[in-house]
C-alpha cells in the first residue's frame, strides 16, 4: 500500500543562513539604550570592540571617547577590551585613531609648568581642592591623579624649585616655595594630593583686629582661638574674616609673605582697607 508522502521543505544550511539574514534585514531596527548595548554579550571579539570605537568616534565628531564615556555609551568594559590590549589608548590606536591627549603620559616639565600656571592663578601653592576645580573647568589641565604621581608634597616643592631655577621669570613662584618650606616640613610621606590626610590638616586662616592692627593666623577652631586671644589683649578683639583651607600653614605663610612690608610684630600687621578687602574676597584656599 502506497503512502502519500507529506511534502516538507527542508532548507540546506546555506539557504537557512540566507533566510536568517533576509529576515533580519526586513525586521524593523530597534534602537538599544547606550549603556546596555552589549551588556548581554558574554565574549567580545576584537572586531566588535574596534567597530564600536569607530562608531562612537564618528558620532563624537571624530574625537575618540575616554574609556569611561565609551563604557557608558556601549556597555563595553575594561574587562572586555582588556583581553586584547593593556591600555585603552592602544584600543583607540588599533581602531585607527590617535589616543586622546589626556591619556598620554605627561612630560615632567610640562606638569611643573601647569603647577606654576595654577600657582600664579591662585596666588599660593595649589592644594587638592584647587587642583580638582581647575581640572574640572580646564580640560587641558592634568588631573589630580596624574599630579599625585609626582610624589609627596615636599618633593614636589623641591622639584618645582629646580624647575623654576632652570627657566627665567619664576621669582614669584620661588618666593612662595621658600615661604612654604620655612613653615612646613613633612613629618611623614604625604602626597601633594592625598585626600585621605586632608581632614586631619583642615582648618582656617583668620584675620582679627584689635585697635589699629590686624592679626593673621591659623587654627582648627576660629571661635576657640578668638576667645584665647581676647582675654590676653587690652582692647576689644574682632573677627574680621576667616578662610577655610586644607593647608592652613601654607595659606597663612602666603598671607604673611604678601603683607610682609606691613608686618609690625609677630603675626600683627598694619593693613590698609584694600588689604582687608583682598583677604575677605577669599572664602576658600
Amino acid at each position: 500500500m502506497s503512502k502519500r508522502r507529506t511534502q516538507i521543505d527542508v532548507l540546506s544550511p546555506s539557504l537557512a543562513r540566507r533566510a536568517s539574514v533576509e529576515f533580519l534585514l526586513a525586521a524593523p531596527r530597534i534602537r538599544l539604550r547606550p549603556a546596555t548595548h552589549w551588556t548581554n554579550v558574554r565574549f567580545m571579539d576584537k572586531e566588535l570592540i574596534l567597530s564600536e570605537i569607530r562608531r562612537t568616534t564618528q558620532e563624537n565628531g571624530g574625537k575618540p571617547l575616554g574609556h569611561r564615556a565609551f563604557a557608558s555609551q556601549t556597555g563595553i568594559q575594561q574587562s572586555d577590551w582588556g583581553r586584547y590590549w593593556p591600555r585603552f589608548g592602544d584600543v583607540v590606536q588599533a581602531a585607527g585613531f590617535a589616543p586622546n591627549e589626556m591619556t598620554r603620559a605627561y612630560d615632567r616639565d610640562f606638569l611643573y609648568s601647569k603647577i606654576v600656571e595654577l600657582t600664579r592663578e591662585l596666588g599660593h601653592l595649589p592644594v587638592v581642592a584647587g587642583i580638582r576645580i581647575k581640572a574640572q573647568n580646564d580640560k587641558t589641565f592634568p588631573s589630580e591623579k596624574t599630579l599625585r604621581r609626582l610624589g609627596p608634597k615636599h618633593e614636589v616643592v623641591d622639584d618645582l624649585i629646580k624647575y623654576c631655577e632652570k627657566f627665567e621669570g619664576h621669582t614669584d613662584i620661588l618666593a612662595m616655595c621658600d615661604a612654604w618650606r620655612s613653615v612646613r616640613r613633612p613629618t611623614r610621606s604625604v602626597s601633594l594630593h592625598d585626600s585621605a590626610v586632608a581632614p586631619a590638616s583642615f582648618g582656617f586662616v583668620y584675620l582679627m583686629k584689635s585697635g589699629r592692627f590686624y592679626k593673621i593666623g591659623h587654627t582648627v577652631s576660629v571661635g576657640q582661638r578668638h576667645r584665647q586671644l581676647a582675654i590676653q589683649l587690652p582692647e576689644r578683639l574682632a573677627l574680621v574674616h576667616e578662610i577655610r583651607t586644607d593647608d592652613p600653614l601654607g595659606i597663612e605663610a602666603y598671607w604673611h609673605n604678601r603683607f610682609a612690608s606691613r608686618r609690625q610684630n609677630g603675626e600683627w600687621f598694619a593693613l590698609t582697607s584694600d588689604d582687608v578687602r583682598a583677604f575677605k574676597r577669599r572664602k576658600f584656599m
